[in-house]
């Protein structure tokens, strides 16, 4: 038994997964802290990042883990892992075929950014919706230098769906 564990825990390391992700990220973050939204629902577009100190953070995109990774400036995120798009499977963020843009529409911002964990899988997604192969840098530079509008966009239909609610 204890040769299985040591050989298991062996295997995350070595794959550069941490022994925290072996763990159901979504149940320990259930909802994204900035935005609310239900990260089992958004499981495609998830995030998780673990820092230094031990924390993690679960979001519900990559714009809510940009947020939380600028607040948090003091800590350095040692595992970033997010959703595949297809499979729903939390993958390092790192190692991820990222799509920017495209006519699919995204979580929290108005230019999309989905990660999916083969490269065949992020081509088939450009040819049917569009979209530019990233790396995991650009996409979060991506999700910084998008982060006005976005939180633009978000405020204006936090307030609309206010106004509709005070009409009920």
């Amino acid at each position: 038994m204890r040769k299985v564990l040591l050989i298991s825990i062996m295997f995350l390391l070595m794959t550069g997964f941490n022994v925290a992700w072996a763990q159901d990220d979504i149940q320990q973050h259930p909802n994204c802290s900035y935005c609310g939204m239900d990260r089992a629902k958004f499981a495609h577009s998830r995030m998780s990042v673990e820092y230094d100190d031990g924390s993690m953070f679960g979001a519900c995109s990559i714009h809510c883990a940009a947020i939380d990774m600028a607040v948090n400036i003091d800590k350095t995120p040692v595992g970033i892992g997010v959703g595949d798009y297809n499979t729903k499977k939390l993958i390092r963020a790192e190692k991820a075929f990222w799509v920017i843009g495209g006519e699919k529409t995204g979580v929290m911002t108005q230019r999309a950014t989905w990660a999916f964990e083969n490269q065949d899988d992020a081509q088939n997604f450009i040819q049917k919706y569009g979209g530019e192969l990233a790396s995991f840098e650009e996409s979060l530079k991506t999700a910084y230098e998008n982060m006005y509008q976005d939180t633009r966009m978000i405020r204006e239909k936090r307030k609309m769906m206010r106004m509709k609610m005070k009409k009920k």
